[in-house]
């Protein structure tokens, strides 16, 4: 990607497909066009249409102006299993810093469950043990 924040439309594309962990052959086919075809779009290789573009925030799930405004700044949050996944996006700074609280807050709280799992598993051997 770009350093100077302004990103590509063809590597947004190949960001929100790798998101969702999908081929370049399952996009493709989702879009109805051969995979040579698809992968010269994520090379740079061929202009993207505007219809081709709204087909693509489709299939992705996203709005298309999600997918024409985000760029290195923005988060990308994935819900669901890979078959059935949202991508939301986030792009303000204090959205950012909320979300980075949630994340080390979600962190400490696995942390502690953890521990807990482990002092029941412990209790559990000691009672199977008598």
């Amino acid at each position: 990607m770009q350093t100077n924040n302004t990103i590509k439309i063809n590597e947004k594309i190949k960001f929100i497909r790798s998101l969702k962990s999908w081929t370049q052959e399952q996009v493709a086919d989702k879009l109805g066009i051969s995979t040579h075809a698809y992968a010269k779009i994520e090379r740079g290789e061929t202009d993207v249409n505007f219809s081709r573009l709204q087909q693509f925030a489709e299939i992705m799930e996203i709005d298309l102006l999600q997918l024409l405004s985000f760029d290195e700044k923005n988060i990308f949050n994935i819900n669901g299993n890979h078959s059935q996944s949202q991508i939301v996006c986030f792009n303000s700074s204090m959205e950012q810093s909320e979300n980075k609280h949630e994340l080390e807050k979600a962190n400490l709280m696995n942390e502690q469950l953890q521990k807990e799992v482990e002092y029941l598993k412990e209790i559990i051997n000691n009672l199977l043990q008598k």
